[in-house]
């Protein structure tokens, strides 16, 4: 079984880093910096005000970024068929889902914290700043990715699924990046441990209601 979902984690992961009409893990990476590029243009050249405001923006940014690829998560693989040969092979939607989750957290997570440092820079954000703002990204993305397989599952096979799963996604993200965007302020530590635990159950939540939803569909 672990090799399969070894070779099931490598499947995913090519796809989503490399995934050619996606643009693979390169354009939430792009989209997360001109985000950060751009606002400095939208507020002026205030630097207390983008110190300020840069970590909301960040996270606002790493939500948009993180619901690009969301077509490509479940509803390829329902219409080639893929989670029948997964169960005929013993596979359950349950594992495969949470392979998923976690192929999807590994293609944009850690390169979206990497995207933050120079995002930082043009956003005029301190050393301590950044900081919280990456322990947030650390502790929120794998819920922004559960989160988001979780959707994509549901809205799998509906008619212009990949549009309504991101109006889905964003205010069910909301708790997340309230609590990420609020552990910049006072009292920080309370914020980053409110995103974890939200992570945490949103983890936990994701394998059987994706795997219910795949199931559905498929069937």
């Amino acid at each position: 079984m672990s090799r399969r979902v070894m070779a099931l984690l490598r499947r995913d992961l090519t796809r989503l880093l490399l995934g050619g009409r996606g643009g693979g893990a390169v354009l939430p990476v792009l989209f997360f910096l001109s985000v950060a590029m751009l606002y400095p243009f939208a507020v002026g050249p205030d630097a207390p005000l983008l110190a300020r405001t840069g970590g909301g923006v960040i996270w606002v940014a790493a939500l948009l970024a993180a619901i690009l690829p969301l077509d490509r998560l479940v509803e390829p693989d329902i219409e080639m068929g893929m989670f029948d040969q997964w169960a005929l092979r013993g596979i359950t939607e349950e594992l495969v889902i949470a392979v998923r989750v976690l192929a999807h957290w590994l293609s944009f997570g850690p390169p979206l914290m990497l995207a933050a440092l120079p995002a930082a820079a043009l956003l005029g954000l301190d050393g301590n700043t950044l900081r919280i703002v990456e322990i947030g990204l650390l502790a929120g993305t794998p819920g922004l990715a559960a989160l988001g397989v979780t959707v994509a599952a549901l809205t799998a096979g509906l008619r212009g699924g990949a549009a309504l799963s991101g109006l889905l996604v964003i205010p069910m993200a909301v708790p997340i990046l309230i609590f990420g965007a609020g552990s910049l302020g006072m009292g920080g530590e309370s914020g980053l441990a409110l995103t974890g635990a939200a992570s945490l159950v949103l983890l936990a939540i994701a394998p059987f209601a994706g795997g219910a939803a795949a199931r559905a569909a498929r069937g």
